[in-house]
């Protein structure tokens, strides 16, 4: 991804918020619609926190793991490894195609990947990242952490879950996932050249009426290298931050992390979702056109960012995969937990 941030003094301006409580009534989509949750029962967090399957974490991202610059064979080879993998799971896959101009390589043809557990759904939690690499001249760049890992977590997710999330087939409320293309900058980062996947649905979806049926949209980007810290970045999805913060908590008193300890970050060290609102970021990434429409987001981007962000170094030797699986337990639970509450609120 090529992120755009203001200044690292972000740091030095944080604000703490109060966590959620086990239960709580928060605020969702563009109509500010209200919803219920409630925290997992022991039954259901131990259920689901068992459901690991890292060989498959791996061997998605080893798929995933190829130079996959728009347009190239290897682009067309991820994509099609993308779509078979969720197909194959039951997941209805759309290809959202058009085409663009971009600076150095002409005129190319871009498929944003949109899989529904139902397509007919009236409302969705949506899960996504990007699937394209930077485009960096003769140098093989493979992107692990931007972004084959978020997209290799995404298909363990759904694998992982499938069984769990047949109950949401034909419900109001299901999940989907979008693999963004396109989000590089094949020249320099700037308005006409980043975003391209995402610019075009969200103006597509904004013109269908279709931007009010998302509830949240949460993007992972830049995952994968040990000793992450996260913040939140949005008032309006405060309260849906904290349940990742308590899910992590959870975690951890059952025994799950191995923190590298490299001492990042200086706030919490042994936590990766720091409790901090941070104000002073501005980062450009898969979720601005969306944001900019009013559509509620999670950011789940580490910051600072890796020091091989960029780099030909951002390879398959930098992936931990402790921690890739830590924060893939942290993101299957809160997808639960979400599309659960709603069942549990339809039934109160």
């Amino acid at each position: 991804m090529s992120c755009h941030v203001t200044s690292y003094l972000i740091f030095l301006l944080l604000r703490s918020f109060t966590k959620a409580a086990n239960t709580d009534s928060c605020l969702v989509s563009r109509r500010q619609v209200p919803y219920h949750t409630e925290e997992l029962s022991d039954d259901q967090f131990n259920t689901f926190n068992s459901l690991s399957d890292i060989s498959h974490l791996k061997e998605a991202a080893k798929q995933i793991l190829i130079p996959r610059v728009v347009g190239t064979n290897g682009h067309k080879q991820v994509r099609q490894y993308i779509v078979r993998s969720l197909r194959d799971l039951g997941w209805s896959v759309e290809l959202h195609k058009f085409h663009d101009t971009v600076p150095i390589l002409g005129q190319l043809q871009f498929q944003n990947i949109i899989a529904s557990l139902n397509p007919e759904a009236d409302r969705y939690l949506i899960l996504s990242c990007h699937y394209d690499s930077k485009y960096m001249g003769d140098l093989q760049f493979v992107g692990a952490t931007d972004s084959a890992v978020p997209c290799a977590m995404l298909l363990n997710l759904a694998k992982v879950l499938k069984v769990h999330l047949a109950a949401f087939r034909n419900t109001s409320l299901s999940l989907m996932m979008i693999f963004f293309d396109g989000e590089e900058a094949f020249e320099e980062w700037l308005p006409e050249d980043s975003l391209y996947g995402s610019r075009r649905l969200a103006r597509k979806w904004e013109t269908e009426g279709f931007l009010d049926k998302i509830d949240i949209l949460m993007l992972l980007d830049l995952l994968g290298s040990p000793d992450p810290t996260f913040y939140n970045f949005f008032s309006n999805t405060e309260s849906w931050y904290s349940h990742l913060l308590s899910l992590e908590e959870r975690l951890i008193k059952a025994g799950f992390s191995a923190y590298a300890n490299s001492g990042i970050s200086q706030l919490q060290p042994q936590r990766y979702f720091q409790a901090q609102t941070l104000r002073t970021a501005y980062l450009e990434d898969d979720h601005t056109p969306f944001l900019k429409r009013g559509v509620p987001i999670l950011h789940i981007i580490p910051l600072p960012f890796p020091p091989f962000w960029h780099t030909i170094e951002d390879n398959e030797s930098v992936i931990d995969f402790v921690t890739t699986e830590n924060l893939a337990r942290i993101v299957r639970l809160f997808t639960m937990q979400y599309l659960l509450g709603d069942i549990k609120k339809r039934n109160t």
